[in-house]
């Protein structure tokens, strides 16, 4: 027995002795809530430093089981056609999941040249990053992802400088903010490689629909960046908390109507949505089918049913070239692919300018117009709050000088917050100001004794500049 399995097995006993008083005691609640923090940090580096290992021995495993050792390799010796089927059983894992380990492992593996010479792995900084425990296999995949589907057509230099920065922003950044940063990267990298990718997804689109199974029928479909951003616009409008509740049906609707009368005789009624969330989105998607259906026998032919936005850069927007970025959709498009869309009704074209500048109105008015917040959508990216998600459509714009003081009601004045975190800035010590147009904030003292001003917004068409 090596010593490296014997380390692995006293780790794996130490953790046992952890966890299970973890589980049957619940020890964590008398923890208090700084040391809990504590905690998560610390089990988290555990977990990725597991994840490395997996991710390695799922490589050997591989490399040792690959095509040209026949009967011989390790995965047919045993029984198994394909080494992800191995791994599968023996680490009792799903085969997507052994796929995914096998991926990563190749990629943070050290190589042998031909003459036998050692050669570092393909992404040694993803490698290292994962040996120390300080990124998770989630930044790293996405990483490497990323850069693989780049790195046919771009330069080495600048190949290592995207795994530099990308590991640098993983080790201190979640994991979905390092992914929209890949993809920026990915498209920089190699502009003219989203066009295919488009062509390439459309090409998977599908829906399906299965029998009828005790009378409900089940359905399933995979959909391309711009369909996807149609749908995700259109559940979003739906799902926001301050709209009013949309597609009820008449038993629901009677069911949720309270009716109060107040000390003043005046008769308010309110309305409660029932219904789970994943009720709301069904309802509003066959409430926009049926919609739609219906509107077919009008002139014209079918109707806008919902608005996206669709991001790009002037000059690529006119040169065709480049990549453009949908509402909610993680995946770019291409310029060209914008291009097409410009002209249909369920899309809304707003530019931006070769330096990131968006629609200036310099208004005297306290509230925000709906251009103003449509510009304030395309630069913000949704909530600026550093790593909060919510989309444009659950935000409300902040004046970051207060209208009572001077503020004016334009662009340059200022940003989306989601409702949560517009109330955290009025109720807390932290500042928002604006640099060049642009969003930052600052956090009090005891949070960041740097006293740095952080950058806000997460618009994607700018970020390769």
């Amino acid at each position: 027995m090596t010593e490296s399995i014997e380390l692995t097995r006293q780790a794996a006993a130490l953790l046992r002795d952890v966890s299970r008083p973890a589980v049957d005691e619940r020890s964590m609640v008398a923890l208090s809530d700084e040391d809990l923090c504590v905690l998560l940090r610390e089990i988290e580096q555990v977990g990725r430093l597991t994840d490395t290992l997996r991710a390695l021995a799922a490589a050997e495993v591989d490399d040792r089981s690959r095509h040209e050792l026949g009967t011989a390799g390790l995965g047919r010796r045993l029984g198994y056609t394909k080494p992800s089927l191995l791994i599968e059983r023996a680490a009792l894992v799903s085969q997507g999941e052994a796929s995914r380990r096998i991926r990563l492992g190749q990629a943070i593996t050290p190589r042998t040249s031909f003459n036998g010479e050692p050669l570092p792995p393909r992404y040694p900084l993803v490698a290292s990053a994962m040996a120390d425990g300080a990124i998770g296999v989630d930044a790293a995949s996405i990483t490497v992802r990323c850069l693989d589907q780049a790195g046919g057509r771009a330069e080495p230099e600048l190949l290592q400088d995207a795994e530099e920065n990308l590991v640098r922003q993983a080790r201190t950044e979640p994991a979905d903010l390092v992914a929209i940063h890949a993809r920026v990267w990915r498209e920089a990298l190699d502009p003219d490689g989203a066009a295919p990718r488009d062509e390439e997804l459309r090409r998977r689109r599908a829906f399906s629909m299965g029998r009828e199974v005790g009378g409900m029928s089940p359905f399933h479909g995979w959909a391309d960046p711009v369909s996807s951003a149609l749908l995700r616009g259109m559940l979003s409008e739906g799902a926001n908390p301050k709209a009013k509740p949309r597609f009820l049906s008449e038993e629901d609707a009677r069911r949720c109507t309270e009716t109060k009368t107040t000390v003043d005789g005046e008769v308010v009624v309110t309305l409660k949505d029932p219904r789970t969330r994943e009720q709301r989105q069904f309802d509003i998607l066959i409430g926009t089918i049926t919609a739609g259906l219906r509107s077919t026998e009008m002139p014209g032919g079918l109707r806008s049913m919902t608005a996206v936005t669709a991001v790009v850069q002037l000059s690529d927007l006119k040169a065709g070239t480049g990549v453009g970025w949908l509402d909610d959709v993680a995946e770019p498009v291409s310029a060209a692919t914008i291009q097409q869309l410009v002209c249909d009704g369920g899309l809304r074209k707003i530019v931006l300018g070769d330096a990131g500048e968006v629609l200036y109105l310099g208004v005297k008015e306290r509230f925000f117009s709906a251009p103003q917040r449509k510009a304030l959508a395309v630069r913000d990216g949704g909530c600026c709050w550093p790593d909060c998600t919510a989309p444009p459509s659950w935000c409300e714009a902040h004046h970051v000088i207060e209208y009572e003081k001077g503020g004016k009601t334009d662009i340059n004045n200022g940003v989306l917050l989601c409702s949560a975190h517009h109330h955290a800035l009025h109720a807390s010590e932290f500042t928002i100001t604006m640099f060049n147009g642009k969003p930052r904030l600052l956090a009090p003292p005891w949070l960041d004794p740097d006293q740095l001003w952080q950058p806000l917004g997460r618009t994607r068409a700018t970020m390769a500049a």
